[in-house]
């Protein structure tokens, strides 16, 4: 058993209101922390109204929070969740500050996995990063994802448009469920 205080829930449909506030804290408090890997935000997303709207339930995202008792210190999302054929999604995920290199991203990425294979029946989960983000290559390289390619001018990030390496993860090769 574990000991250590921060938790990993997936927020459940009623959860946007309960941890609006406390995102956009944790926000707010990382913002120059994420600036280099992040696109550039409005005022109103680093507010609670501005994360209430964000974390509104929506059937093509599950979203997962990290907590500190009541602090929220980080999340991981899959994003475009497409079924039928396809049955992938994308990856996302950001980590506090002051609890990087702890193992959380790693945590977050397996158990984002795990229901992604086991609840929602998908087949494989795409993610990407900055070129020069070493550290989360290597949390997608220790959770079995592989390189896929380099995307050119991919996502505006910082201020300008940036090239992209791929990763993907297939889960299983079992034909889809209906």
């Amino acid at each position: 058993m574990s000991t250590d205080p921060v938790r990993l829930s997936l927020d459940g449909p009623d959860d946007a209101a309960r941890l609006a506030g406390a995102v956009a804290r944790a926000l707010v408090r990382n913002r120059d922390h994420m600036r280099p890997w992040e696109p550039h935000r409005s005022a109103a997303f680093f507010t609670p109204e501005g994360q209430a709207v964000r974390l509104a339930p929506d059937p093509a995202v599950r979203r997962w929070h990290f907590t500190d008792g009541r602090r929220v210190v980080g999340e991981a999302s899959l994003t475009g969740i497409e079924l039928g054929p396809f049955r992938s999604a994308s990856l996302g995920y950001w980590i506090d500050a002051e609890y990087t290199g702890r193992g959380l991203a790693t945590r977050a990425v397996e158990e984002v996995c795990r229901v992604a294979r086991e609840e929602l029946g998908l087949h494989r989960i795409q993610a990407g990063t900055l070129l020069d983000n070493a550290a989360s290559q290597r949390v997608l390289a220790k959770s079995s994802f592989e390189v896929i390619g380099t995307a050119g001018r991919y996502l505006h990030i910082n201020g300008e448009w940036r090239d992209h390496r791929l990763f993907q993860r297939v889960l299983h090769n079992d034909p889809p469920t209906p």
